[in-house]
Order: C-alpha cells, then sequence, then structure tokens
C-alpha cells in the first residue's frame, strides 16, 4: 500500500475513527485503526465491538491495501508532525513507512484480516434530520442517560419517530428528558423506535455538524447507522422494554408559571454553592406569588436566593437535587420558560411557554425534605 494525505486531514480522520477504539482489548487489532487506501480516497475505521466508525477521506493513492495502525501512536506520530503531506507505505510484512517533511518514522503493524468485520446494516428502515438537529436534541437530553448497568436498556436514549418529527427521550430513574424535532424533506415515514447507547450518541455528537446538512439515521435488526457526511458510525441496538415515558409525566398540574431560564439558572447556581459531593443537601424551593425562594443548607452554611417568576406557586415548598435542576434547566432550548407543578411530591415539569409548541419537556422528580433543612 502507497498513499499521501494532507496532515491536518489525515490527522483529523484518524482523531475521528479513534474515538471508539479500545484502549485496552484481549482482541489487539481493537487497539488499532483499519487503515484502507482504493482508488483516490482512504477509509480509516475504529470498532470497540460495541460501536465502530469509519470515515473517509481524499488521499492520492499508489497502491491499493490495508493495514491496521495502532492508534495510539498512529496519532501521536501525526500530531507531533509538520504541517506537510503525509505520504506512508507498507510491506507485505507489515512494515510501515511515514514521512512528512524531514521527518520520518518507521514502525509495525498488523494484518488487516486481524481486524473484526463491522456489522452492516441492510434492508432497514431510515429518516433523515438536520445534523444540526440531531447534535442539539442529543446535547440536550444526553445527561439524563442512566449509567445504571442494572437496566441496560435506560443506558440509552429511546428515537421514536411519529409523523414528521423524531422524539428522543432519555430517562435515568430521577429525571427525563425529552426534545422533538421535525425529519428533512420527507413524508411521514414508518413509525420507528428503537434506542440507542449513550456512548454511542456522544460520539454521534462530537460528529455531526451544527448546520443543515443532512444525517441519515437508518434502523437495522441488531444495530443502527448514522451517516453523517463523509463519516458512518454503526452501533449495536438495546433490547428490553423502554419506560412508557408518556404514562410518568403527570397532566393537569395545578401549579403553572414562567420565568426567565437565566435567573433560574443563576438563583440555582448561588444555592448551590454551599453544596458538594461531600456535603450533599437539597434545595428547598419554595414558589410564592411572583417569586421563587431558594434555599440550602450544609455543614458550611446557608444559602439564600430569591428569582422572579410568573404566576402564584401558592406557596408550595418542594426540595431537588441541584444539579438535576440545573442540567433541565440548562437543557431547555428557549430564553423563557413553563414550569409546572402540583405538590411536594410530585415532579417538577420544564416546558416552552404556552404557546411555543411542544419541542422540549424535562422532569425532575422531587426529594424528601426534613423539618430541619
Amino acid at each position: 500500500m502507497k498513499f499521501s494525505c494532507e496532515k491536518a486531514i489525515l490527522q483529523s480522520a484518524v482523531t475521528t475513527a479513534g474515538r471508539v477504539v479500545a484502549s485496552k482489548s484481549s482482541i489487539q487489532a481493537l487497539e488499532g485503526i483499519l487503515v484502507e487506501a482504493e482508488a483516490e480516497s482512504l477509509h480509516l475505521s475504529g470498532y470497540n465491538l460495541e460501536t465502530g466508525i469509519v470515515t473517509k477521506v481524499p488521499a492520492e493513492v499508489e497502491e491499493n491495501g490495508a493495514i491496521v495502525l495502532s492508534a495510539r501512536l498512529f496519532g501521536e506520530i501525526l500530531r507531533r508532525m509538520p504541517d506537510d503531506v503525509v505520504s506512508i507505505q507498507t510491506t507485505a510484512s507489515c512494515s510501515v513507512h511515514i514521512q512528512c517533511g524531514p521527518t520520518s518514522f518507521d514502525i509495525m503493524g498488523s494484518s488487516d484480516e486481524d481486524f473484526p468485520e463491522l456489522p452492516s446494516v441492510s434492508d432497514g428502515r431510515g429518516l433523515t434530520i438536520a445534523q444540526g438537529d440531531l447534535r442539539a436534541m442529543i446535547a440536550q437530553t444526553i445527561f439524563a442517560v442512566s449509567d445504571n448497568e442494572s437496566r441496560p436498556i435506560h443506558t440509552g436514549a429511546l428515537f421514536e419517530t411519529d409523523g414528521e418529527r423524531l422524539t428522543m427521550v432519555a430517562v435515568d430513574g430521577y429525571r427525563l428528558a425529552l426534545r422533538r424535532e421535525k425529519l428533512m424533506g420527507q413524508e411521514a415515514p414508518d413509525p420507528l423506535s428503537f434506542v440507542v447507547p449513550g456512548a454511542a450518541l456522544n460520539e454521534v455528537e462530537k460528529i455531526c455538524a451544527d448546520s443543515d446538512a443532512p444525517a441519515a439515521v437508518t434502523q437495522g435488526e441488531r444495530h443502527v447507522t448514522f451517516e453523517i457526511g463523509d463519516t458512518l458510525l454503526v452501533a449495536r441496538r438495546l433490547e428490553g422494554e423502554f419506560l412508557n415515558y408518556r404514562q410518568t409525566i403527570p397532566q393537569n398540574n395545578s401549579v403553572v408559571l414562567e420565568a426567565e431560564a437565566a435567573d433560574l439558572q443563576r438563583s440555582i447556581d448561588r444555592a448551590s454553592l454551599i453544596i458538594n459531593d461531600k456535603l450533599k443537601s437539597p434545595l428547598r424551593c419554595k414558589f410564592e406569588d411572583g417569586s421563587l425562594s431558594i434555599t440550602s443548607k450544609t455543614a458550611i452554611g446557608s444559602a439564600f436566593d430569591r428569582c422572579p417568576i410568573s404566576g402564584d406557586g401558592k406557596g408550595l415548598e418542594i426540595g431537588f437535587n441541584n444539579r438535576f435542576l440545573m442540567e433541565a434547566v440548562k437543557a431547555a432550548p428557549a430564553g423563557r420558560v413553563r414550569l409546572e407543578l402540583s405538590t411536594a411530591t410530585s415532579p417538577c415539569l420544564i416546558l416552552p411557554q404556552e404557546g411555543e409548541g411542544d419541542g422540549f419537556l424535562y422532569m425532575v422528580l422531587p426529594v424528601r425534605l426534613r423539618a430541619a433543612e
């Protein structure tokens, strides 16, 4: 194999494919990147048996071929090379010569036959959505994906289509995050429902550009693919019964308020200053007529802040985990939000203002307040 490629282009591709490479594996090839040269392009693949990434870049190929290179070493070599054209040549014995300007390396690779074949999705059903929308949906729900392996299905996010929209839902037993966006230029597809691992979605978010360029998502029998520009990510679908989220969202809440999201964030942030991992304490939130009082108390001391709101909270007092409440408010893609509550033991809903649609919903469960808090 013999080819040359601009350093910046090759380095970016190695970084992308390397996102899913195992740092340590019983299969040595999985610690590497598969480099395939053919025609006028390179395909670089990384795979950890759960998630795989293949990215394509232009190159000047003199001899077709394939080899597996250590992801860590190859990445470090490229990072330290001068900004110029990188030339790579391999031999039948898997020795590799890498040249860039006055700098050269001779390293050993391994046979491409050792690299496991990535799963493919054929005859799958799919959807197309703007990369920017998909990226935002992931960023605004991923924080609520569970890390509890005892319920594997909730370590991913639910993708669900209904008509011309995509709904994404994440739950972890303490909060729920939901986002909706319109699909791109297509008639309403057949309804789809599948769960994608959170680890794979973290990588999809990084690959997506903040643009209207399309991202194609295809659901297969056991896997799902995300085709984003010249990069393809394939992930194993999570199997099991996802929470029936519609039944968990309380309806007809008696307390409905509105507030500026930035004001809420500032108040939560101030009251959280005396809370840390060692000194945990809930935020005591008292919803009154025109204001929300937030207090906290730990061994360090106490904190108080007041946030202006629209509406009458009827004196409802409720406790929340400070991080869970902050993450929900921060994620909401709106300058002003609607809060719906009912009792001290019922969840808080964070929604768009009345008349602003149903593009997002965040639900945070309360925590019990002790009388002394």
